[in-house]
């Protein structure tokens, strides 16, 4: 799991958080500080996928990934905030936007990573009995 607390993941998940907020307080009329609960099931959604990426520190934006961890709804929906969001971050959050406009954009997607060898079942017992 990757930690959402210091680095390139942590300015992302601030940007996602602000997009869900702006999103939320703008169409839904939710209170600074507080969700209604379809953007604060977005928000969780978004944490745990974000964690859980595998390309950890080195993601790109999702727009670019090769991976599309997110289910088809959600994925939607996260677009639908970045539409609305996406033009005010400018002016509410100019250097989460400024960020993810010039450096996270421009960052390629690498390969998709390798998933871990699974382990062979261990031989039965006994033998070739005969």
């Amino acid at each position: 799991m990757n930690a959402l607390d210091n680095g390139r993941l942590r300015r992302e998940w601030r940007t996602v958080e602000a997009m869900i907020a702006l999103a939320c307080r703008g169409r839904h009329r939710g209170r600074r500080g507080a969700l209604c609960p379809a953007c604060d099931e977005l928000r969780s959604y978004a944490e745990l996928r974000l964690t859980r990426c595998p390309f950890g520190a080195g993601k790109p934006t999702c727009a670019n990934c090769r991976v599309h961890c997110y289910r088809p709804e959600m994925r939607e929906r996260m677009r639908d905030v970045m539409r609305f969001a996406g033009p005010r971050m400018l002016t509410r959050h100019p250097y989460l936007a400024l960020m993810h406009l010039v450096v996270d954009e421009r960052r390629p997607a690498p390969e998709r990573p390798a998933r871990a060898p699974r382990l062979a079942p261990p031989p039965a017992a006994g033998g070739t009995g005969g």
